[in-house]
Order: structure tokens, then sequence, then C-alpha cells
């Protein structure tokens, strides 16, 4: 249980959000059980709330802890785009399609929660996400400039048809709306950035959007300006509840359903995952989606429509002292008071005011911060911001999301298709093998090649692993060598510990290669297999083909045996009956006796009798037993 002055804190900060919730907007969304709503009554940001979602908010708290959920800008915009495509946003038509919208997600969160799917998000990356997040604030912010020109836009989640509207109606500009709009965006700007400077200034930022609805409404019930809009006669009372009753577009509502799904798990699980790590409690995300699941259900019957968790009021709430899912419990009933008993006092809410306070929440989703920063770290996720967004705004959100998508898995694809492989070598004094191009100062040995595969080795990648084998077999300049002079490569060491799956067509590729190798006086030796590999190898009949005296479980042993099978050869080839003996096969003169081979200073790669047979016995750690 959290300390009494964290509670203090908690409880101010559900007060807060409650009345900011409220005046920022919230009875924009009431107004549509009497009259439908418009295009930009949906496109709330993640600041505002919606106290038909308060259900949703209290139903997903049964499963959650300090996860606030409720409308956010993403999904607002989302659900407007596709229904204004379909209906007339004031007809009820429009009204039925978003309630059943709620559904659908629901039932589709419960089922990925329940089958526990949520690692299928994972192929998104973080920076097809933020692109779309950042065109998308900007399409919001572009959305709701008619309430400050003071004339009707074209109603677009492209950025062309909105600029181009903007423009084509210049000459209908009004000033007074326009006046009113930028004083309270500057206002609310201004205590946004003293609550983000000063800590004991929290409070200011939080009441910014208060504040704006508060000043527009004064101004507008002294002064009475006919150039200035208002909210309207707001009816009182709770939501009944109803069962949604849209199915007839089902079809059509699908992909969105899908998506804002994805948009769930992606924002959601991650705000939960980072304040439970902060916390320290362990958190299952399949129940956290199933939660928000839960929630969009159980919404969907009292006219709510989707939502999901949201990052500001989650990081408020947190630094609030709020420890539990108490606090959005606490939060929906005090909106469902003032929705009871204080309506009347938003009808002269002008709709300047709103729209300043829906620019100023998205425009802290612009994130050009992280644009800024994939640049520096990774142009290769630069290039995917850049690409999601710019596809996003020219054209639309579903195109960008698919846009974005396609590319983020194609990177995937390439990055397992081509894995890295890395040509290993000896540090100096030890007994430790390590990319080559990462220390320079490690060395190979004549006549034998280590490579590491680092990543599961299956159809896609085969081809691409045989040819730079190939590659390795044959150039290897720039890397310091030791060992006895031979002029070709007689061993090829694979070491297998990154390899975590090997598919039938991998198996087969290592036969071909086998083959290959064999024909060319190559033998291929396998170093720590894990046991998965190591037992898909053995039911192929790849351990008895490769022979069980070349798998061994520490790199360093398989390089020990090669080298003296190495320096046995170059002997061989300075005797003076060599020019018989290499009238036999490699593989013939390999089974000779170890005994009749020197011992190898594996250090220096040169005869030496210092080295003892119990430490040739320690070393050559084979991982199967050799043949009988």
């Amino acid at each position: 249980r959290p300390p009494q002055q964290s509670q203090l804190q908690a409880l101010r900060f559900w007060v807060e959000e409650a009345f900011i919730n409220y005046n920022g907007g919230v009875l924009r969304f009431t107004e549509f059980r009497r009259s439908g709503w418009t295009f930009e009554d949906i496109q709330q940001p993640s600041g505002e709330g919606n106290v038909l979602c308060k259900v949703s908010w209290a139903s997903a708290n049964l499963w959650t802890l300090q996860l606030a959920v409720g409308p956010v800008a993403l999904t607002s915009l989302l659900v407007a785009n596709v229904l204004s495509k379909i209906a007339n946003p004031s007809d009820e038509r429009y009204t039925e399609l978003a309630i059943t919208l709620a559904l659908m997600v629901g039932v589709l969160e419960c089922a990925m929660g329940l089958l526990r799917l949520g690692w299928i998000i994972r192929f998104i990356s973080h920076a097809v996400i933020s692109g779309f997040t950042t065109a998308s604030a900007i399409v919001i912010a572009l959305s709701q400039a008619k309430y400050f020109l003071g004339y009707d836009i074209v109603g677009s989640s492209k950025i062309i048809p909105l600029v181009e509207s903007v423009i084509s109606g210049i000459s209908k500009f009004s000033w007074p709306p326009f006046f009113m709009g930028s004083m309270i965006l500057a206002i609310m700007l201004t205590m946004k950035h003293l609550g983000k400077v000063n800590k004991y200034l929290r409070f200011v930022r939080a009441a910014g959007p208060l504040t704006g609805v508060v000043l527009g409404t004064a101004i507008v019930k002294i002064f009475h300006p006919s150039a200035i809009t208002v909210v309207g006669e707001i009816p009182q009372g709770f939501p009944k509840f109803s069962v949604p009753k849209a199915f007839d577009q089902f079809t059509s509502l699908i992909p969105t359903a899908f998506l804002i799904t994805g948009v769930a798990i992606l924002e959601s699980v991650g705000i939960a995952k980072a304040l439970a790590a902060k916390n320290g409690y362990d958190l299952d995300s399949n129940q956290e989606l199933f939660g928000l699941g839960v929630a969009n259900i159980a919404g969907s019957f009292f006219s709510a429509y989707p939502t999901t968790g949201s990052f500001s009021r989650s990081a408020v709430n947190h630094e609030s002292g709020a420890k539990t899912g108490f606090a959005g419990i606490i939060t929906g009933i005090i909106i469902g008071c003032a929705l009871l008993f204080l309506t009347p006092l938003f009808e002269e809410i002008p709709q300047c005011a709103l729209a300043a306070i829906v620019i100023s929440a998205v425009m802290g989703l612009v994130d050009y911060e992280e644009a800024i920063m994939l640049w520096r770290v990774d142009k290769k996720d630069f290039t995917l911001w850049i690409i999601t967004f710019a596809s996003t705004l020219l054209f639309g959100i579903e195109i960008g999301v698919l846009v974005g998508v396609g590319v983020s898995l194609a990177f995937v694809i390439h990055e397992s298709a081509n894995p890295r492989i890395a040509v290993l070598g000896r540090l100096p004094g030890t007994t430790i093998y390590r990319n080559t191009q990462q220390y320079p100062e490690a060395y190979t040995y004549n006549g034998i090649v280590v490579v590491r595969v680092d990543a599961p080795i299956y159809f896609a990648n085969t081809s691409y692993i045989k040819d730079r084998l190939r590659e390795y077999e044959s150039n290897l300049d720039g890397i310091m060598r030791r060992g006895p002079e031979v002029e070709q490569v007689h061993f090829v060491i694979i070491e297998m510990s990154p390899v975590t799956y090997i598919d039938s067509s991998a198996v087969q590729a290592l036969k071909d290669l086998y083959h290959e190798y064999k024909s060319r006086g190559i033998q291929i030796v396998i170093a720590n297999p894990n046991r998965d590999v190591l037992l898909t190898l053995t039911k192929a009949s790849l351990v008895d083909l490769i022979g069980k005296e070349w798998y061994f479980v520490r790199v360093h042993d398989a390089v020990q045996v090669c080298l003296q099978q190495v320096q046995g050869q170059a002997e061989k080839l300075k005797s003076p009956d060599s020019f018989l003996d290499g009238k036999r096969s490699f593989f013939q003169r390999l089974s000779r006796r170890k005994e009749d081979l020197p011992k190898i200073d594996l250090e220096i790669g040169v005869p030496s009798t210092l080295i003892s047979s119990s430490s040739d016995n320690h070393l050559e750690e084979p991982l199967l037993p050799g043949r009988t």
C-alpha cells in the first residue's frame, strides 16, 4: 500500500484528471448520442478523455495496475478515417459503426490475449510507430485548422488535400476565432512548459486545458462573438445500455480493427511494461491485452468507441503516486458526477478552444527527436522512419501503416536471410576464439578456417551461408596466420553455439557442402552445437556422415586436433616418400594414429615436446564418443 502522502497526491491527480478530461473535450463525445459525431470530434488527443469510455477504463483496471485507459489520438484518428468513408459523421449510422468497431477490437484483443499471440506485433519496429505517430499528429493538427480559420476544410487523412483545402478557402478567413484559438494555445503551451521544467508546478501543466476552456467560455459569455462557434446543448445523464448492431459493415471494419489492436499492443503493453519495471513487479502482457479487450467489449455496450492505454495519462498517474487501478475507477466516478450535474456549464465552450487543446496535445506526438537519434544510431531505422512518415502523410493512414509494416518486415527477412557469419581467430595467450574483425590481434592457423554462424540456419539463408563459407575458404586476406605452411584449406570448423535452430533444408545443405568439401580434400568439423541442433543432425544421419570424432565441445579442442593433422600433412610433404604418400587420399592420411603425429604448440604453431599427454587429453574433448 502506498504511503498516505502518495494517496493524497493520487487523489489530487484523479480530481485534476477528471475535470481536465471533462472540460477538455469530453462532452463533445456525449453529443454524438443526440446528433452524431463530426470528423474532428473523433480526433481526441491522448491528453483528453471520453466519459463514455470511463466504463472501459474501469473495466480495464480490473486487470491492469497502473495503465490509464481511454481515448488516444492515434486510435481516434484511425476510427475517424475509416468511418468517414462509410457514413456521414452527422448520421446516427456513424455512431453505430464506431460502437460496433469497439466491440470488434475488444473481441480481437481478448482472443489474442487468451491465445497468447501478443508476440506477433513485435515485428513492427519502433521506428514505424514513431514515424506513423508523427505524421498522424500533423494530420490531426491540420484537421483542427478550420476552427482557427473560421471556415470548413475537407475531411481527409492525407496532407495534400488538407493543405489545398486550407489554401483554397483563405478568402473566408475570420480573425476572431484565429485570435482566440491562438491566445488559448499560447497559454496552454506556456503552462505545459512551466509544468515540465519545474516539478513543483506540475499542477500548472495539468490545469492548462481547464484554463483554456474556462478562459474561452468566459470570453464567449461576456462578448458573445458571432464568428465563434460553440459546443451547444449537451444532454445530461449516463449513456444507456445498448447492443452494437451495425454488423452489415463487418468486413469493411476488419482492417481497422486489426490495426487498432496492433496499436493497443504496441502502446499499451509497452507502457505497462515500462511502469512494471519502474515499480518492480511482474507483468503478463497477454493478460494486459485481455484486460484491454474486456474494456472495449464492456464499453461497446455503453456507446463507447475503441480505447487503449494512454502514455501521458499513465505517466501522470504514476508520477502522482497512484499505485493501483483504483485511480481509474475514481476518475470514472468523478467524470460520471460531472456528466450528471455539470453539463449546462459547458454549453458555451468555443470550438476554437477545444481545437487548441487538441493541437497542444498532438504537438507532443511529433517525435522529430527520434528521427535525429535514428540518424545518428542506425541509418536503416532512420530510412524506415522516413518511409513510414512520408507514406502516411501522402497516402493516408492505412497505406502508411501497411507500407511501414511491409518495409519493416522486409528488413527483418533480409537480416534473417543474410545472417552475420564471422571468421574466428585465437586471441594471443588464450584459448579463446573471437571475430577477427572485432579483434584484429586475433590470428588463424594455415589450413584451418573457423567460422561462426550467428543465426538459426533454415531454408531462407542456406544458400547465403554456403556462399560465404566458400568465400572464406579462398579469401582470408588481412588476417594474421600461424602454423605450418600449407597451400590449401584442409579443415572448416563451424562454431554453432549461436545456432538455435536448424531445419531440413539446412541439413541437406550441410550434406551437399560435406560432399563438395570431401571431393576437394576438406573436412567439416562441428563445434558446440546445442542439444536441439545436435538431435536434428543425429536424426538426419549427418553425425555419422561427418563422423562423430569431428564433433567437439569447444572450438579450441577442434582446432588442436585439426592443427595436429595439418602439421602431420606438412611433415609428410617434406619427407622423401612424400611423392608416393601423396597418392593416397587425404582422409586415408588422417586415419593414422595420433601418437604417430607430432605434438603442436598451439600458441606459436610449431612442433614442441613441452605439451604433456595429460594436457592433450584435457584439450581434445570430443562432443560425441568416437567410433569403436
